[in-house]
């Protein structure tokens, strides 16, 4: 096994790819997001290293925290930017920090503060099960594409305490996951979708996106890589092939795709109301700034039909899902919060 290849191995998937000092911009993520029970609120926490293009000395750790409350309909964005020196991103082991705030194998700490007030979180996390990858395994090791996406512990179990401006709130045995990014650049256009949990499904886990890219200045045809985890199965729909015939189509707030991988059909849907979403700057390493409309209470359908047995399966959340919307548009009417 090459070392690329090896990166692929649970024991070292979530280890930083970002060299302190390298020239080749980079941007990387662990985050952590978790959704209560039953109630439309949910948390989502990242630990980020950007590092603009030719411009090593300049590069930064963010820290991100965003507390949605579709109840109250009052949502807090906080984040913060450190020095780099000020960080520390581990390439030995699962790890990060950002100032004093520190993220490590099933444990989270720290707080961040922004316009909207301080979040501040003590969290403990565990789960079993195997890392979900969303592309080929040969596009994590080549250079395309230029951003890479994994989930590190699905159905990851969230025990311990937020406290939002003030007000703390019990966090016991929420279901999410810890899931880690990177590349070179952002995605040019996508929609990028994840359930951890469905309605009386707590075990089933979908992540799915819809992307367009460019070669240079052309664009590729959009693509859709999809993986449902369901009944003890895993619908791994993203080979090359699949992901160019699959159907999808989205706006700023609603989602549809359909996939197939000839025995079985996969489509959903997932939508969200404005007002769910919240408005993140993204920095872009080649530089540039994209636009992220960001959500962790949105509501998802998925059908599952079996072309050899003619079994249907529906499986249905009110408010667990993750949807995002990367763009460079500046007219989808969401106010930008960090």
């Amino acid at each position: 096994m090459n070392a690329d290849a090896s990166l692929l191995d649970p024991e070292h998937i979530n280890r930083t790819r970002y060299r302190p000092g390298q020239r080749a911009g980079h941007y990387e993520s662990f985050y952590q997001r978790g959704n209560h029970p039953t109630e439309p609120r949910a948390f989502w926490i990242r630990y980020t290293v950007f590092s603009p293009a030719d411009m090593p000395e300049a590069a930064i750790g963010e820290l991100w925290a965003i507390w949605f409350d579709g109840v109250t309909g009052r949502h807090v964005v906080a984040k913060e930017e450190h020095p780099i020196a000020d960080c520390h991103f581990s390439t030995d082991s699962f790890g990060a920090r950002v100032g004093d705030r520190v993220l490590e194998p099933g444990r989270l700490k720290g707080e961040a503060r922004g316009p909207d007030g301080r979040i501040g979180w003590d969290l403990t996390y565990t789960g079993d099960r195997p890392p979900l990858f969303l592309l080929p395994p040969r596009m994590y090791t080549g250079g395309f594409p230029k951003a890479k996406s994994l989930v590190g512990t699905p159905l990851a179990r969230y025990s311990g305490s937020l406290d939002v401006n003030g007000e703390s709130t019990d966090i016991d045995g929420w279901t999410g996951s810890q899931n880690h990014n990177w590349g070179s650049r952002h995605t040019d256009h996508y929609a990028f979708g994840q359930v951890a949990g469905f309605d009386g499904e707590p075990d089933s886990f979908l992540e799915v996106v819809t992307a367009r890219a460019k070669l240079g200045p052309v664009h590729i045809p959009q693509v859709t890589f999809l993986v449902l985890r369901h009944d003890d199965r895993e619908y791994s729909l993203v080979s090359l092939r699949q992901a160019l015939t699959a159907k999808a189509d989205f706006g700023y707030f609603y989602w549809d795709f359909a996939t197939s991988d000839g025995t079985v059909d996969i489509r959903g849907r997932m939508t969200a109301p404005k007002e769910r979403f919240v408005g993140l700057n993204y920095y872009n390493p080649p530089g540039g700034i994209k636009h992220c409309l960001n959500t962790k209470i949105g509501s998802c359908t998925v059908e599952i039909a079996n072309r050899v047995t003619g079994k249907r399966t529906a499986l249905k959340t009110d408010s667990r899902a993750l949807m995002e919307i990367l763009t460079d548009d500046r007219e989808h009417g969401i106010t930008i919060r960090a």
